[in-house]
């Protein structure tokens, strides 16, 4: 199954989480990534894209509304925005937040699925709630790949429990396998377009 675009949802503890598996991906990886981390909505713009770059070969940066959605690209969410996937780009909303959350991993993986259906995969990772559970879901019913860091190894045990519960067919792996099965599910694919 050939992926092209990688929708990370992460909260509590996800700043190690989301940089861990960012640094299992090489520079030519060959799908677009995107990520939801939740954040206070006054935290200084740039800060997260930063602190990942530094652990990142791919170049990181904070999305911008109608940005093209390019493979070997990260794109995170900005602070008090939410983040969706268009087929090619994405879109920033600042729609109500979704479990006290924006941006919401729920909007980010459900616009990631109706995006691009088979060709998406979800991650949730390390979180304090349910955000993350609806889209994960959503996106195994588009026949997408969905991914669940182990409950036992997250740092906050409810956000990945509750994905898990919503989607009980995801992939669950410890976050340091995490990298390399994303490296695997898109193969040498450097020329490939979202």
């Amino acid at each position: 199954m050939a992926v092209d675009v990688v929708a990370i949802g992460a909260s509590w503890g996800g700043l190690h989480a989301v940089a861990r598996v960012l640094e299992s991906l090489p520079a030519d990886f060959g799908a677009a990534v995107v990520v939801a981390q939740h954040r206070r909505a006054d935290a200084p713009a740039s800060h997260l894209e930063r602190l990942l770059d530094a652990r990142c070969a791919m170049p990181v940066d904070e999305a911008e509304d109608k940005q093209a959605l390019d493979p070997a690209t990260v794109l995170i969410a900005p602070a008090d925005y939410h983040l969706l996937v268009e087929r090619g780009s994405v879109a920033l909303s600042v729609d109500a937040p979704q479990h006290h959350s924006r941006p919401s991993i729920d909007v980010l993986l459900s616009s990631a699925a109706d995006a691009y259906g088979d060709r998406a995969c979800g991650v949730v990772l390390t979180g304090a709630n349910a955000d993350g559970a609806e889209g994960l879901a959503r996106i195994a019913r588009r026949r997408g790949v969905a991914i669940v860091q182990d409950p036992a190894s997250a740092e906050r045990s409810e956000m990945p429990a509750a994905a898990l519960a919503a989607t009980p067919d995801a992939r669950v792996l410890a976050l340091a396998d995490i990298g390399p099965l994303l490296v695997d599910l898109v193969g040498d694919r450097s020329e490939a377009q979202p």
